[in-house]
Order: C-alpha cells, then sequence, then structure tokens
C-alpha cells in the first residue's frame, strides 16, 4: 500500500528511513514538499522515493496520509485533502491538534489517527503516544502502529486527554534530559576535566543508567538506593539535590508543559 506522507521535514525523513530500512521499497512512498531543497535532499537520500511540490490525487488516495506539517500549516493542508478522502488511513504526527479539530478541517472525517513522537525517533529511538478515533478499524490501527515503529516504541492511549500528559513527557523530555546532562558536563569541566572528556563521561553515564534500567527490571529508586552508600559521594550529591527540592522542581516543569500543551490544543482550533 501506497503511503504519502505531506511535509517532509526531520520527523518525516525519521520515519521515511526507517520504514526502508524496515523493507519498504522507496518507490511505495510519496512525499509532497514544497522547499526544493528538501525534495533535492530526500531523492538523493532515498533513490526512489517519490516526491512532488504540490498535493494532487495521486498523492492523496494512497493508503495511508501521513500528515508531518507544523500545526499552524495544517488546516490548510486538511481542507485542501478533505475532497479526496474515501476510505484512508489519516495518521497526522502534527503537535497539539486535536482529532476532534482536525476530523472538522476534513469535512468531519473519521478515520483519524494523532501520534506523538519525539525527537530521538531521528536515530530510531524515538517512542510514540497514539490516539486513534472511533471510526479507526482495526486493521488501520495497526497500520499506524506500524509506521510509527519504524522509528522507535508506540504505545496507544484510551483517552486523547493522555496526550499532554505524553507530551509533557517524552514529547518534551529529551529537552529535560539534555539540560540536565548539559549541567553535569559543566560541573565535569569546572572540576578540570577536559570538555571532551566531560562530554564522553557524559554519554557513557546517561546510556549505561537507561540500559540498567531497561535490562534490571527494576525501578528507578531501587538502583538509586542500590548505588548510594551511607555517608558516601553519591549521598551527598543526592542531599544537596534534596536540599534544593530538585524532584519538586522537575515535577513542576512536566506539569507546566502538560499545562502549556493543553493551551496550545484549545487555541488550534
Amino acid at each position: 500500500m501506497q503511503t504519502t506522507f505531506i511535509g517532509g521535514g526531520n520527523m518525516a525523513q525519521a520515519l521515511i528511513g526507517g520504514l526502508v530500512a524496515r523493507g519498504t521499497h522507496p518507490g511505495r512512498l510519496l512525499v509532497v514538499e514544497q522547499h526544493a531543497d528538501t525534495r533535492a535532499h530526500l531523492q538523493t537520500t532515498w533513490p526512489g522515493l517519490q516526491v512532488q511540490a504540490d498535493m494532487d490525487e495521486t498523492a492523496a488516495r494512497a493508503g495511508v496520509i501521513v500528515l508531518a506539517v507544523k500545526p499552524q500549516q495544517l488546516r490548510g493542508v486538511a481542507e485542501a485533502l478533505a475532497p479526496w478522502l474515501d476510505d484512508q488511513l489519516v495518521l497526522s504526527i502534527a503537535a497539539g491538534v486535536r482529532t476532534a479539530v482536525l476530523s472538522a478541517w476534513l469535512d468531519d472525517y473519521p478515520r483519524l489517527v494523532r501520534a506523538m513522537p519525539n525527537t530521538p525517533a531521528m536515530v530510531g529511538e524515538g517512542v510514540t503516544g497514539l490516539f486513534a478515533m472511533a471510526g479507526v478499524s482495526a486493521t488501520h490501527r495497526e497500520m499506524a502502529r506500524q509506521i510509527m515503529l519504524a522509528a522507535g516504541s508506540a504505545f496507544w492511549l484510551e483517552q486523547e486527554s493522555d496526550m499532554d500528559a505524553v507530551t509533557a513527557v517524552s514529547g518534551s523530555g529529551p529537552a529535560y534530559v539534555f539540560y540536565f546532562m548539559e549541567a553535569i558536563e559543566q560541573a565535569a569541566q569546572d572540576l578540570g576535566l577536559s570538555p571532551e572528556l566531560a562530554r564522553e563521561l557524559v554519554l557513557a553515564t546517561f546510556a549505561g543508567a537507561s540500559a540498567l534500567l531497561r535490562a534490571s527490571g527494576d525501578t528507578p529508586s531501587v538502583l538509586r538506593e542500590r548505588v548510594t552508600s551511607p555517608g558516601g559521594t553519591t549521598e551527598s550529591a543526592l542531599n544537596s539535590m534534596r536540599a534544593a527540592d530538585v524532584s519538586q522542581a522537575i515535577r513542576r516543569a512536566v506539569e507546566a508543559a502538560a499545562d502549556r500543551s493543553r493551551e496550545l490544543g484549545a487555541m488550534l482550533q
């Protein structure tokens, strides 16, 4: 089945690369992209990929249509697409636009799935929250899941309101991790380590801690307790973080992101 991507930016490229790596022939994929430089890059990266500047009936009649444009562009794209819709699956990865709103822009089209991926999808390590409208069949749900699995893992949400929490945790989450890494890297340099060594230590530590957590099956608190010897260096560092109320600050930050996600969703009507 042919899949059309409307928009050929970073997230679309991550999905295309993942699909091709998993065995999809580039000729089964079509990208509608306005920018000539991006079109040239797409064709150079994946020979055989169909690329065009404007949407037409061929693009709109694909079995799956992935909406990969910016949220502020989505209404115009949806209204142009609506006349050609029949039984296609429409998968939106535009942040913040709720399915009821998008469905209305598409003349009340019911076969919609909304996805919230995150930026590690660009290296095949993303995680995506998915929500399907009631009119989406089991077959279409699986098709949507398989597309997002091309860029990492994917999970179904029972209610769309949970998408705000997913946005706050995994959608924005990489930035929190980078912020923490940035602080530790700077601290390492303040202690006299070279920038190169500081970077390598931070990268290896975060990758190793994540791998250990996944492999062990233990909770983060259990692993934290195991590495924290009474009176030791780790305990001293953690006591400093507790005194600064770091845990509560992180929780408030995630709550702020969820609140903002709800606000932005309400604005995109």
